[in-house]
């Protein structure tokens, strides 16, 4: 009386036609991570990539901004450390990896 009537559901040929449903139901997942590739994660590889070969390539002599802001000219060079002359007759050793930008030549005054 106060229960409407049901109908079964008709279940899914046997065959092919599974297969090619769950490729389909598959497809928008694989293309978000195809964007997602392209958009976000290729991009960062590529930055990693380049501030890599910019520590790498530094050398004496270089105008280097750091990551807290920090000018200076770099005086002695280590494997993981760096001395920069940011004033006359003041060093400071920071990390390799404080360095953000080699600055071109004559930029600090």
């Amino acid at each position: 009386m106060f229960i409407s009537s049901a109908f079964a559901q008709t279940a899914p040929a046997a065959g092919g036609g599974d297969m090619m449903s769950s490729l389909g139901s598959m497809l928008p997942l694989v293309l978000m991570f195809v964007v997602l590739y392209f958009v976000m994660i290729r991009p960062q590889m590529k930055r990693q990539k380049e501030a890599r070969a910019m520590i790498e390539a530094l050398a004496k002599g270089d105008e280097v901004a750091t990551a807290g802001g920090v000018l200076g000219k770099i005086t002695q060079i280590g494997e993981q450390y760096l001395t920069i002359e940011i004033a006359k007759g003041v060093e400071v050793q920071i990390q390799r990896s404080a360095v953000v930008q080699v600055l071109p030549k004559g930029a600090i005054k």
